[in-house]
């Protein structure tokens, strides 16, 4: 099987990744892609589609529904690159299966590095009222293409841990319920199932690392709304990998994951008797920060933790991490992707003490006297 590294799309890079990023690397895929405007954003920018393969299992794939969740775009760039190899994957995939893929469904968002669209609405929230043209651009291309399969492409924070742990979520996923009950449909077997398979194939390149995204019901949402359509349907969220903030790694990890799943659609048909599994998968929980400061005290010699969490901020083009306090006092339940030793020394943040109910954005910081901004930077 190919190596990963020789059909990666190099020139898709970082988190900031919009419709003229993608449009320059259209050429390429021509000849095997048929590629097509189906709609407009709010700000008239096009929302295409990518159709390939010509088998009878019909596949719907959406991404950058949030326009600043970026990384399962990447690694969709990388499969259409991998459909150039010509082997024995390649031909089942396109033989067995017919794709539809929406690479940018919210092109505003995406050029604006901002979750909503143009009009500040979320998408997967829009999925009843139908208010906004890109929500009406899905469910358009939902209706005519008639998907056997869905796949809900996202990214998540960094604050997710695979279960209660400290390991870090790297991918999760959901199958989706249709229902407020969370009844364990059929629809829902099947996508459990599918869901099985990845983890399967992915468990052992980040073992205790793939976990489950809370199973909530909410109509509004897609994926909700889809598999209540009874159309099997599979969320991903993409996730942080230790010091992968650029989420380079984590875009191989979703590349192997659409591989891992597409496979089994092509390979099987699926009647989610293999389900059980999806239970096994450890439970997103919110237990880390960016930047834990351990041990540093205040003029009255408390002892306490900062949270440092990063903000992320587009200016001219360049995706900055802005680190922001969220949160002092004991931490030892969180963990921090990187974690700092105050040493029970004192703390000053924009040259001021630091208290429990203070957050604020950091332009200076030091402990015991001694600067210490570059330990807490994205490298």
């Amino acid at each position: 099987m190919a190596e990963y590294n020789s059909f990666k799309e190099y020139k898709l890079r970082g988190r900031y990744i919009t419709n003229a990023h993608i449009k320059t690397l259209n050429e390429q895929h021509k000849n095997i892609i048929q590629i097509q405007k189906v709609g407009l954003s709010v700000e008239k920018k096009a929302i295409n589609s990518y159709v390939f393969g010509v088998g009878k299992k019909r596949i719907l794939v959406w991404s950058q529904m949030h326009g600043n969740e970026s990384t399962t775009t990447k690694a969709l760039f990388d499969f259409f690159n991998r459909l150039h190899v010509e082997d024995e994957l390649t031909n089942q995939l396109l033989s067995e299966c017919t794709f539809c893929v929406i690479p940018i469904l919210n092109p505003d968002g995406a050029a604006n590095y901002t979750r909503l669209n143009a009009n500040s609405v979320d998408l997967n929230r829009d999925a009843q009222l139908l208010s906004q043209p890109e929500s009406k651009v899905l469910r358009g291309v939902y209706d005519s293409f008639s998907p056997d399969y869905c796949f809900n492409l996202h990214g998540q924070r960094t604050i997710f841990s695979a279960g209660f742990s400290s390991n870090s979520s790297v991918l999760s996923f959901l199958s989706p319920a249709e229902d407020v009950q969370r009844a364990v449909t059929k629809t829902r077997k099947v996508a459990m199932e599918v869901i099985v398979a990845i983890d399967q194939a992915l468990k052992n390149i980040i073992p205790d690392q793939i976990s489950r995204y809370d199973d909530g019901f909410n109509h509004n949402c897609v994926g909700d709304s889809f598999q209540a359509l009874k159309t099997p349907t599979v969320l991903f969220e993409a996730g942080h990998f230790p010091g992968d903030y650029n989420r380079e790694k984590t875009r191989e990890f979703v590349y192997k994951a659409l591989i891992a799943a597409f496979t089994v659609v092509s390979d099987k048909d699926l009647n989610g008797s293999t389900y059980q599994g999806y239970f096994n998968l450890p439970e997103n929980q919110k237990l880390f920060f960016d930047v834990i400061i351990r041990n540093v005290v205040n003029n009255d010699g408390e002892l306490f933790d900062v949270a440092i969490q990063y903000q992320e901020v587009l200016k001219e083009g360049e995706l900055l991490f802005v680190p922001k306090v969220a949160k002092v006092g004991d931490l030892t339940e969180y963990f921090g992707h990187h974690e700092i030793e105050g040493e029970q020394n004192s703390i000053l943040i924009n040259n001021s003490q630091i208290t429990t109910d203070l957050l604020k954005i950091i332009n200076k910081i030091s402990i015991n006297g001694v600067d210490i901004a570059e330990k807490i930077a994205v490298s």
